[in-house]
């Protein structure tokens, strides 16, 4: 008999799928701009044309509040998950890439301003996610293999799940 996939709540799939676009759309175009503007660790080996830091700050403007309702949500709902240090440093790694990405200017690179203290955050985030998003999956696939990562993605919604239940999930002490 076949088990069944576990139900996770529609707002956590909602936030943990955006999430999941919009992270590694952030990180390839930081190592777009990291590797055009700074190219102290590597260059790549064809010039990518483009305003990449526009496109990378664009995508940390979407990411910004899914992070703000993620990290609300984690701590109101998800708490007991993030008891777990993969998902902890999930999101820890994830407030700080937002965070410090939102405290820089978007000149400093382009007149190769490299020495700013929200940019060296910037890239010990983007190294945190990195590391973290790796340590998150596999923990993810340990716990409950690829029936438990499937359920991340499922389309069903029970009908005490759907969007008129979530203000009163945020709102809810667990």
């Amino acid at each position: 008999m076949a088990r069944a996939i576990p139900y996770q709540p529609s707002l956590l799939r909602l936030l943990h799928g955006i999430t999941a676009i919009l992270v590694p759309l952030a990180w390839l175009s930081g190592l777009v701009v990291l590797a055009n503007h700074d190219g102290r660790w590597f260059r790549l080996p064809v010039a990518m044309p483009g305003e990449w830091i526009d496109i990378h700050g664009t995508v940390g403007a979407l990411l910004w509040p899914v992070v703000l309702l993620f990290v609300v949500y984690a701590i109101h709902v998800g708490r007991a998950r993030l008891r777990q240090a993969a998902n902890a440093a999930a999101l820890l790694g994830l407030v700080l890439a937002v965070g410090s990405g939102k405290l820089m200017q978007e000149d400093w690179l382009r007149t190769g301003q490299l020495d700013h203290l929200a940019y060296h955050l910037h890239l010990v985030a983007w190294m945190l996610i990195t590391g973290a998003v790796i340590w998150h999956v596999g923990s993810v696939l340990r716990r409950g293999g690829m029936r438990f990562a499937a359920s991340m993605a499922q389309l069903h919604v029970r009908d005490n799940d759907g969007p008129r239940h979530w203000a009163a999930q945020l709102l809810q002490r667990r």
